[in-house]
């Protein structure tokens, strides 16, 4: 039978004793007994604090929740509990809201309902290193002021999984809140409010280093709203159906990746901000007056690949956007590709997909340090009509990027209702054949003859599958149109004939 620990401490600590202090015959030898007394005291204290965490460890008990069960509240159950405890809640409806004020684990069987009482916030977490997983939460207050919130997070190191938020202000509110891990939960906010009303689905203030991932947010005010956070990591996230996919400012190298934002006013505004990188995501259909599938103003050195811009009203908003790399995206289908400020200076646009949109560049201001060509690769433009002579997949004739009747749109936008013309239009494609005026200089020197071949990575094989054959059914359905009006055609000839 193994000794207490106390006294397992007390003859490790006796032991050190008698050596320490035995006689010694030189100051140095004093010196050193004292050095080895401090480094036996640090081992002594070590020892304690690994013993402390295993008696911990060990003493960790589970509390049940349920109709039958030891406790039929949860927050009598937070208030038994000792801190590292495991607290399983049934399947039920509970009326309460829950303060979590000690370290617990609060784990849901059957999808118990947390319902709170109309105020304030459903669930509040004060203490660190917390795990809520497996709930339904809902009817929280309807102060944007106090945060009322689905969860209102004031502490650290947290775990948020698997639950379903939906009649909250907020959803998920992050308050001085660091280093927490927010998985696979779905929030859905008050659709009867106006927008404004309404409060973010993820909200973090002054709350960095956090992994958010696979969450679905929907009929909030903005998906996510993140201020002055740095070092998050965001990934497979979808946000549909509210104002801002994304709102975004003061915040530094954060990490976006597989997310996908659509049918929202704007897509994501990213402002102030620096050191941000952008990998794999969708900004589709947003759409509304001023909309946009990105925003970015006043920021520097971000990096932006492999991301599909595609039917928004404006695809790429630009203003003070400096030291930017945009590569391998896909901007398609946009009413304007970029809408681009002059002050946005030393951005570069290398092997993009720019297709089917109605105007490729709005530039407002005279032009930009913009190079949309590097080491001899620029991007691919649909309504690019140039030829490749050597075949080395470039185009032998530069592409201008913003024909002279958009660049008179760019700074006097009351024109537009004239330069969208049909005779305009048709004098836009004969200024890029014989240039009489002058206009932007926005040029790709280097224009790629065929598309960059980048694959969307939102659509399933089946989608795929029947994206393909798109093309075949309309050209089936043309031919029998066609047949069948050759064939009454032909009849009616012959009824005449007969005649």
């Amino acid at each position: 039978m193994c000794a207490p620990l106390e006294h397992l401490l007390l003859c490790v600590s006796s032991g050190f004793s008698e050596s320490l202090w035995l006689p010694t015959a030189s100051k140095k030898n004093r010196r050193d007994t004292e050095l080895s007394q401090r480094s036996a005291t640090r081992w002594i204290f070590s020892v304690c604090l690994a013993f402390s965490a295993f008696s911990s460890i060990g003493h960790a008990a589970t509390l049940y929740v349920g109709p039958t069960a030891q406790f039929q509240s949860i927050q009598e159950a937070i208030t038994a509990a000792q801190a590292g405890d495991l607290i399983e809640v049934h399947a039920g409806t509970y009326s309460e809201n829950l303060l979590i004020d000690k370290q617990l684990s609060l784990i849901g069987i059957g999808e118990p309902i947390v319902s709170g009482m109309g105020s304030g916030s459903v669930v509040l977490i004060t203490a660190d290193a917390c795990l809520v997983r497996g709930f339904r939460i809902q009817h929280s207050g309807a102060d944007l002021q106090t945060e009322n919130s689905g969860i209102l997070l004031k502490s650290s190191n947290n775990r948020i999984e698997q639950n379903e938020l939906s009649d909250i202000l907020y959803g998920i509110y992050f308050y001085r809140s660091k280093g927490n891990t927010i998985r696979s939960n779905t929030i859905r906010g008050r659709k009867e409010l106006e927008a404004g009303e309404r409060g973010a689905g993820l909200h973090l203030w002054d709350s960095p280093n956090n992994t958010i991932e696979d969450n679905t947010i929907s009929e909030m005010r903005d998906g996510m709203y993140i201020q002055s956070c740095n070092g998050n990591q965001i990934r497979r996230n979808h946000v549909s159906n509210l104002r801002y996919g994304l709102h975004y400012m003061f915040s530094d190298r954060n990490i976006f990746e597989d997310n996908f934002f659509e049918n929202n006013v704007a897509g994501a505004a990213i402002m102030y901000s620096n050191h941000i990188e952008f990998r794999r995501n969708a900004f589709v259909h947003n759409r509304g007056f001023s909309s946009f599938g990105i925003l970015f103003q006043e920021c520097n050195e971000l990096l932006a690949e492999n991301n599909f811009i595609i039917d928004n009203a404006t695809g790429i908003f630009m203003e003070a956007l400096r030291k930017t790399r945009f590569h391998h995206n896909v901007i398609a289908q946009n009413d304007v590709a970029m809408q681009m400020f002059s002050n946005s200076d030393e951005n570069v646009f290398t092997e993009n997909n720019f297709v089917d949109n109605l105007t490729m560049l709005q530039l407002i201001g005279r032009s930009t340090t913009t190079k949309w060509s590097e080491n001899g690769r620029g991007n691919f433009w649909s309504n690019y009509d140039g030829y490749d002579m050597n075949e080395d997949g470039r185009g032998d004739v530069p592409q201008r990027v913003q024909d002279v009747f958009e660049y008179i749109e760019g700074n006097h936008p009351r024109l537009q209702l004239y330069l969208d013309s049909p005779a305009a239009r048709a004098l836009a494609v004969a200024e890029r054949t014989f240039p009489v005026l002058k206009g932007s200089q926005e040029i790709d020197m280097a224009p790629l003859m065929q598309a960059v071949d980048l694959r969307y990575p939102f659509a399933s094989s089946s989608e795929h599958h029947r994206l393909k054959e798109i093309p075949t059914v309309i050209a089936m359905v043309m031919f029998l149109g066609a047949s069948l009006m050759m064939w009454t055609g032909q009849r009616r000839r012959r009824a005449k004939s007969v005649a």
